[in-house]
């Protein structure tokens, strides 16, 4: 059964639940080292507080390098809850949404509504319904209030800086960056956005067996309500159980459907939320949520081929000078660590066959994170991250992640090859 809960939407009431637990914000307290024996306490107050607080939770559930080594297991079970069943709005307020956007009665809209959801986030909750010509489909709806509580996290000059230190780049932005995530999350309550993305999204892999995108329903879809078809199959914890076979499928499925949104559609969705994949049996996986999605355009597009491209030629001195130019370094010892690091970052392209493991994930991210060490050392020759890499370093860490959980061997390198050189038109094999 969902737990209901009144959503606090105050920026004073939201900081007094956080400091409850001893932090100003959830990033605070999820990245601390002695507080593994309040890690319910934690999931249930991010939970309830949804928004923003919520979004921090969850990658600490599933990101790895994200918390204390030693206290993983237990962070992973309690805060796995706001993945699979955050708390829910009642049915009446959900109602209420749905009406005031779509301009009718929900019995009118829909020839069956279930009023229990079938599942939860930090911005919206999901409902199953049924169409007057008997399609399924699933009405994700917002939380009453999520806007305002959004918005009082976004003032919330604690959290952001709790957010940006969770996708890794604590002390290494700027007021650009922190602008940016405020664009990119404010962007998450607008679902007629998301919708045009959805459709771009299915454009783009149409044709595509293994990938499946739901087909937006248009006229029961507003700024708060999407409604799309209802797909089915397992989560990933299912999933990372099946045989080692289709294991590698779905790993394949999911590298081609991330880069290939990157590097063909230039346009990657940078929530690699576990929840948001739902498996189907022989690699096919369908993808839900495109509510923050980042632009790839221009210059920055042919940089990211480049690079892509540098490293399925295994080619190390192209490589190089790509990573200049996608991460506009101008030399010293910034350019030289920002290149190490993102070297070790294309090592399952680099490499492959490679298989994706726990270790090197949680590595990236301490890693990142480490940077703030050498912050003593740089002078002149320091950059702020470019934009958007502050959501890819978000996607990295998170979809690696999710393809560690599947721990098998897989040719990377030849799933980027097939949609890659036609493209690009050049060889992509490693000079002989």
């Amino acid at each position: 059964m969902s737990t209901h809960r009144k959503l606090p939407e105050g920026k004073i009431g939201r900081i007094v639940r956080l400091a409850g637990l001893g932090a100003r914000t959830g990033a605070g307290l999820l990245l601390g080292r002695d507080a593994a024996h309040q890690v319910h306490l934690t999931a249930d107050v991010l939970g309830t507080l949804r928004g923003l607080a919520a979004k921090v939770g969850q990658m600490a559930s599933y990101v790895d390098g994200v918390v204390p080594e030693e206290h993983r297991d237990v962070y992973e079970a309690a805060l796995g809850r706001l993945r699979a069943a955050a708390p829910t709005s009642a049915s009446v307020d959900i109602r209420r949404v749905i009406e005031e956007d779509l301009g009718a009665p929900v019995d009118r809209l829909f020839a069956r509504f279930d009023d229990e959801p079938i599942a939860s986030a930090s911005i919206g909750q999901v409902h199953r319904a049924v169409l007057e010509d008997g399609l399924e489909v699933a009405v994700k709806v917002q939380h009453p209030g999520i806007r305002k509580a959004v918005e009082s996290d976004l003032d919330n000059a604690g959290m952001l800086e709790g957010i940006v230190g969770a996708l890794g780049a604590r002390k290494l932005g700027s007021k650009r960056v922190i602008a940016e995530v405020r664009s990119r999350f404010l962007e998450e309550l607008d679902y007629e956005l998301e919708a045009r993305r959805q459709t771009a999204f299915r454009e783009l892999h149409a044709g595509d067996d293994e990938i499946r995108v739901p087909r937006v329903i248009g006229e029961r879809s507003a700024a708060r309500v999407l409604t799309t078809e209802l797909v089915l199959g397992v989560g990933l914890d299912e999933a990372a159980r099946a045989p080692e076979a289709e294991r590698r499928a779905y790993c394949r499925t999911l590298w081609r459907f991330v880069f290939k949104g990157n590097l063909v559609g230039g346009m990657f969705n940078a929530d690699p939320h576990p929840g948001n994949y739902v498996f189907q049996g022989d690699g096919r996986v369908a993808f839900l949520d495109f509510g923050c999605v980042q632009p790839l355009e221009g210059h920055r597009l042919d940089d990211a081929c480049r690079i892509h491209s540098a490293a399925l030629r295994r080619d190390e001195a192209a490589f190089r000078e790509a990573a200049k130019l996608v991460l506009e370094t101008r030399g010293g010892h910034w350019e030289k660590i920002a290149l190490e690091y993102s070297r070790l970052c294309f090592e399952p392209i680099f490499t492959s066959p490679y298989r994706m493991t726990r270790t090197y994930s949680a590595s990236l991210v301490r890693r990142l994170v480490g940077f703030r060490d050498e912050m003593s050392k740089l002078q002149e020759d320091f950059v702020p991250l470019p934009p958007g890499m502050l959501f890819m370093n978000r996607l990295q860490f998170g979809f690696y992640s999710v393809l560690a959980r599947f721990d098998v061997e897989v040719d990377y390198a030849a799933v980027e090859r097939e949609f890659l050189a036609p493209i690009l038109g050049e060889p992509l094999l490693p000079a002989t």
